[in-house]
């Protein structure tokens, strides 16, 4: 790190160093993010490009005073460098470290938590809004937006509402899609002048109503009017959309140029109106691997792994250990596959996701049968829409959203497809605790946001084979919607069935009896990922003398009641074992089963807590909310009497 760098604890050390100061300063923090993402890990690509355009804002504005607002947040890590943060970005995403996005409880300078997209303009036009009717301090508003966030709705719904309004906010486009030329040059920046200049843009105005006054003429263009000033405001500015929108449009600005940069923010925020400010930025920025490979390139540096750089370029590959054995596949590409093969064998079968393609399997069928294959952009809401459509046409939509990405879809989920019970299934990778990515993107309210939906089927596998059956059987149901669960990471490792079998819905599976041995009998009733869990504490609860029943329950919704009823019937203990919150998740549902059906049993719930659960590698966070075997079986231990320290 350089002396410079080294002397920037807080924005304002920015703010008395030359625009050469700045632009050595911006080089400083690319390097730094390259050397230590390399080693440790993380957010990587959008990083790079939003370096400038971090620099920039922090040098101008006086934050917290002065808000910035960064959607999504895997592009704040120079942010974070620059507020306080330096020296903890080596652990960033780690247990207890930084976190991966931005985070109020972390920082003054993080605005708004910013773990999903399309947020940022929405939030800033509340925090104008409230200044402008004297609440809080007053103070500048920046939103930084990606452009694959603007394909979201929300954030066209934001803008259309600071466009009404009049709203003095600015937001930065950071736009890795886009060509700088011809638009930067000395005539784009006199037009961003001539469109921020309030003489000159009510002269505009003055123009368009004074054409309507000419002798003879007037009629005519008042007549035509509308035309006209599509042709006048067209001439005036090449973001048309924007300005349609009454917004001021500024661009397209070269996001790597400090200067430029810092040129475009300071007239946007004396033009007091909304103001888009459209940056041109290559994702991966000084690192030629990334900035050099395309779009896959870009795809692959969207983040990097531990120790995949060394010395400011790509390590080379680690050889596997002499007769080291292949790791399981991971359930994202098992699920891939499946769909693959179910879309060749059913023609009706299409794949939608909203802007994952990779993250959810959807690039194998994207590059296979690529014609069965929708990607809506950052738009979950559109993606159970456009299934819904598909669905009434006889389709068989297949939804693959990550649970937590889900959520923003709710209520299409609602009135679009339960309430219309569509054919649609949801594929919902990353269910339970994904790790370094934390709390915004934890899986863990599916279940409970879900299973109190009429007319849904609510399933998880326990296993990779059990979701290969689980996809046909979702498929080929014909009463309704159906939601998968399915864990990130590595699969358990076990065959994958040759063709798929279809699973009668509602029913669970007894894996292992109890076996007599005078001593407490207990029944572990596992869903999903629970099951492995219920499975490895049997086998220490063994240890200690006590006959274990375990049972995968498959089925969330509708539970299997008989199954449910023999369990409780034959043990003195039935413990429930989910990867979701335990409010109104698959406990809950055991025990209403009960309830309604007038039978009293001992029930154990073992789940996640009533917390936002916080970042860091999964058995760190298990251990920490006692979702652990071992905890399990003390739990068990304690309900029937004994008490002993499980290793």
């Amino acid at each position: 790190m350089s002396e410079l760098l080294k002397k920037i604890d807080k924005p304002q050390d920015l703010h008395g160093l030359t625009e050469d100061q700045l632009v050595e300063v911006a080089e400083e923090v690319r390097s730094y993010i390259i050397d230590t993402v390399g080693e440790i890990g993380g957010h990587f690509g959008a990083n790079l490009g939003s370096v400038e355009i971090a620099v920039a804002l922090h040098s101008l504005l006086d934050s917290p005073r002065d808000k910035i607002l960064w959607d999504v947040g895997h592009q704040a890590y120079p942010h974070k460098i620059l507020t306080g943060r330096r020296d903890q970005l080596p652990t960033i995403r780690k247990y207890e470290g930084l976190a991966p996005f931005c985070s109020i409880f972390e920082s003054e300078h993080d605005i708004m938590g910013a773990g999903h997209a399309s947020t940022a303009i929405g939030y800033a036009v509340g925090l104008k809004e409230a200044m402008r009717r004297g609440h809080g301090e007053d103070g500048n508003v920046v939103a930084v937006i990606g452009d694959g966030a603007m394909t979201g709705g929300v954030a066209f719904e934001a803008v259309t509402q600071a466009g009404g309004l009049g709203t003095p906010i600015v937001v930065v486009l950071n736009d890795n899609g886009m060509s700088i030329a011809p638009n930067v040059g000395a005539l784009s920046r006199y037009f961003n002048r001539v469109r921020l200049n309030p003489k000159l843009w009510h002269a505009r105005e003055d123009v368009e109503s004074g054409l309507t006054k000419l002798p003879a003429l007037g009629h005519t263009f008042e007549r035509f009017g509308p035309h006209v000033k599509e042709s006048l405001k067209a001439f005036w500015s090449p973001g048309l959309w924007w300005e349609e929108l009454d917004w001021a449009y500024v661009g397209v600005v070269d996001g790597h140029d400090v200067r430029a940069v810092r040129r475009a923010v300071r007239e946007a925020l004396s033009a007091q109106r909304p103001v888009v400010v459209h940056c041109a930025t290559v994702k991966g920025k000084g690192f030629s691997p990334a900035e050099d490979g395309g779009l896959e390139g870009m795809e692959k540096w969207h983040a990097a792994k531990p120790k995949s750089i060394a010395n400011g370029a790509p390590a080379p590959a680690a050889a596997a250990p002499a007769g080291a054995v292949a790791p399981p596949p991971q359930y994202t590409q098992v699920f891939g596959e499946a769909l693959v093969r179910e879309a060749q064998r059913d023609d009706r079968v299409l794949g939608i996701t909203a802007a994952m393609n990779s993250g959810t399997g959807l690039n194998l069928l994207q590059r296979e049968l690529p014609d069965r294959y929708f990607d809506v952009g950052i738009a979950e809401q559109q993606a159970v829409l456009l299934a819904s459509g598909l669905a009434l046409q006889g389709c068989r939509p297949v939804v693959a959203i990550y649970s937590t990405f889900l959520q923003r879809a709710y209520d299409q989920i609602v009135h679009d497809v339960c309430l219309q019970k569509l054919n649609v299934t949801f594929a919902m990778d990353r269910a339970g605790l994904v790790g370094d990515d934390g709390p915004t993107h934890h899986g863990v309210f599916d279940i409970a946001y879900l299973r109190c939906l009429p007319n849904i089927v609510l399933m998880a596998p326990r296993d990779e084979a059990m979701l290969v059956h689980m996809l046909r059987t979702a498929l080929t149901y014909e009463d309704g919607p159906v939601a998968l669960r399915y864990p990130r990471g590595e699969a358990m490792g076990v065959p994958l069935p040759a063709e798929p079998s279809v699973i009668p819905v509602g029913t669970g599976e007894i894996l292992r009896e109890a076996a007599g041995s005078g001593g407490p009998q207990v029944a572990l009733l596992g869903y999903g990922s629970g099951v492995g869990k219920a499975l490895a504490a049997a086998d220490l609860l063994a240890e200690h003398g006590v006959a274990v029943t375990v049972a995968d329950a498959r089925f969330a919704k509708p539970i299997d009641a008989g199954l449910v009823a023999q369990l409780a019937a034959e043990h003195e203990l039935l413990v429930t074992v989910e990867e979701g919150v335990l409010s109104g998740g698959f406990g809950s549902a055991v025990w209403e089963t009960l309830s309604d059906a007038g039978i009293t049993a001992r029930i154990l719930r073992v789940g996640l807590p009533d917390k936002f659960v916080t970042h860091g590698a999964p058995k760190l966070l298990h251990a920490e909310v006692e979702f652990t075997p071992e905890r399990i079986a003390e739990r068990v231990l304690t309900a029937v009497g004994e008490r002993h320290q499980v290793a």
